[in-house]
């Protein structure tokens, strides 16, 4: 068994793309309609792993996404940060570092929290 995507429930299709495009560097693999009142748009990173993003059109989120996080590597953490700074992205706490890797937190528009991950070099 392999794991294929995460799905996402978001209330702007078009705001959500955008920020996984430019903020995360994602690209859309794929984007339609299968029925009235649902969007879907699938991003995808080098590697295959794919984000599906759902709109629907009679259903609003509001509850804050708890006890999940999504990992994103990134092969500077300070260029990371500073990128998402610039972008007006809030950081979730303080940097952690620890022997293997370094890293921090910052919410996605529908409030799922990522991880962006610097592997520490040995």
């Amino acid at each position: 068994m392999n794991f294929c995507w995460c799905t996402i429930t978001v209330n702007n299709l078009e705001q959500s793309v955008k920020f996984y495009q430019e903020i995360l560097g994602l690209r859309v693999e794929r984007q339609f309609s299968p029925n009235p009142g649902m969007e879907i748009a699938f991003l995808t990173d080098e590697s295959g792993m794919e984000i599906e993003l759902i709109k629907f059109a009679d259903r609003t989120v509001t509850e804050e996404k708890k006890g999940i996080s999504l990992g994103f590597t990134v092969k500077s953490l300070e260029d990371a940060m500073a990128m998402v700074k610039e972008n007006g992205i809030a950081v979730i706490g303080q940097p952690v570092i620890t022997p293997m890797v370094k890293y921090f937190f910052i919410k996605d528009p529908n409030g799922v929290n990522l991880q962006l991950v610097e592997k520490v070099k040995e």
